[in-house]
């Protein structure tokens, strides 16, 4: 039976304020609060709410037969519960139709797994946590920012538990292949990808309100359609974009909520249903592995990393940035640990970008890619000067490295003497619990014995 797997990704910008050369050393705040604030409430109010919302009916109207998959970085959760809780609440009810599963991802929605292993461990498992305590269920289903991937992702993500892990159908990997089946990492085959089918996403996310596509305009009936056209034996239909393109990019006017609620009733018509990731990864076994030896996204025609790393500007800043990263491992600063998950996030290095993409890029508050990498620069030199305080830059990376050896096992034998110490105290609470009660002596009943 075919099936689509439908699945969101929910990520929130943290803009920079103009942060000039002779700050640097002066002010520690970066941020700029106003458009920040501004920006996450007009997505929640044009998009997130009235989107959840439809998805949150769907559900219970579907009576179960309707599954859907979210994804949120935990940039965009601590922006949501500070100025939009109302989206949080939201999160949780169609948590409690049992009709949504929760993906993990890195936690800044940062390039990570392009630069750091442990970096990138670290702020999967922070977010995997984030959304166990939110939600009730750690995350078994693992999507990169912006579906990033290649082979040693894999391998990685694959040794951290998961057991599939969302990708782009990108043509050049796939060459003749189709996306509509389930392949494996290779080098784990435990770990199942999901592969984006582009036009199917792309119809609904870039081109539903264009009145010059010729598909315009698209209709329920008319989608799902095509894809019960397709092939009989191909298996699942991945279709994955931004929650925010319900209601920015395909405004709430072009009828797209209408389009969506059609969506289920359209596809049981056909004999189509609706799986979560966990679901098809359990149900469908993988047809081959697939082999990415260079990272790809689902940005720009290239599918690959070019967006945010193209050119010198953004491979220096990136640089810059992971130069730091075993140091700020080793902090325990809140403040410091906050601006490394902001300064990560790659919206900043897409500011920078020289590219033509037939998408517009809104770069804010900066002019040109020079502004953006200038002001990110400035900010970079305030921030690697606080690391620099707490670690010098004279200490170099044999001796860090030797020094979170030392404080990775002293956390393990922390470990062991804590469970150590709540297994002496149990003795100890049960002794104490023995002593308290009362010592009941037997006695004999002596019998009469008649002479």
């Amino acid at each position: 039976m075919r099936t689509i797997c439908l699945y969101f990704e929910i990520h929130q910008i943290i803009h920079l304020k103009r942060y000039r050369f002779f700050d640097i050393g002066t002010s520690h705040y970066y941020y700029d609060d106003y458009a920040n604030e501004n920006g996450i409430n007009d997505v929640a109010e044009h998009s997130y709410i009235p989107a959840l919302t439809t998805l949150i009916e769907m559900a219970k109207q579907s009576e179960g037969a309707f599954k859907v998959a979210l994804s949120v970085s935990g940039v965009a959760l601590e922006q949501l519960e500070i100025h939009a809780p109302a989206v949080i609440d939201l999160l949780h009810k169609l948590n409690d139709t049992g009709c949504c599963e929760f993906l993990a991802e890195p936690y800044s929605h940062g390039l990570s797994s392009l630069a750091n292993e442990e970096c990138f461990r670290e702020e999967v498992l922070r977010q995997s946590a984030k959304m166990k305590q939110l939600f009730g269920k750690t995350p078994k289903v693992f999507r990169n920012s912006s579906l990033i991937y290649s082979d040693d992702i894999g391998g990685i993500v694959a040794d951290m538990g998961f057991k599939g892990m969302l990708t782009e159908g990108a043509k050049h990997i796939l060459g003749w292949k189709s996306p509509h089946y389930v392949y494996h990492c290779n080098q784990n085959p435990n770990l199942k990808l999901l592969l984006r089918d582009v036009k199917f996403s792309d119809d609904i996310s870039l081109r539903f309100s264009n009145s010059e596509w010729n598909g315009y305009p698209l209709f329920a009936d008319k989608y799902i359609g095509w894809i019960d056209a397709l092939p009989q034996e191909e298996q699942v239909i991945n279709i994955f974009m931004e929650l925010s393109a319900l209601g920015m990019a395909q405004h709430l006017s072009s009828n797209i909520l209408e389009f969506f609620k059609a969506l289920p009733a359209c596809a049981r018509s056909k004999g189509i249903t609706f799986s979560t990731p966990s679901e098809v990864v359990t149900r469908l076994k993988s047809v081959s592995q697939l082999d990415v030896t260079y990272p790809i996204s689902w940005i720009d025609e290239e599918r690959d990393t070019s967006a945010w790393l193209g050119n010198v500007m953004q491979r220096e800043a990136f640089n810059k940035l992971y130069s730091v990263a075993e140091r700020v491992h080793l902090c325990d600063d809140r403040h410091i640990k906050q601006d490394w998950d902001y300064l990560q996030a790659s919206n900043n290095f897409r500011f920078m970008t020289t590219k033509n993409s037939p998408i517009a890029l809104e770069r804010g508050i900066y002019e040109s890619a020079y502004d953006a990498f200038t002001n990110y620069m400035n900010v970079l030199g305030d921030f690697i000067k606080r690391v620099s305080m707490l670690y010098p830059s004279d200490i170099d990376d044999e001796e860090l490295n030797a020094l979170l050896t030392t404080i990775h096992n002293q956390g393990h034998e922390i470990e062991e003497l804590h469970e150590e110490t709540k297994k002496l105290r149990q003795k100890l609470d049960k002794e104490k619990c023995a002593a308290k009660k009362p010592v009941v002596k037997k006695t004999t009943a002596k019998k009469k014995v008649e002479a």
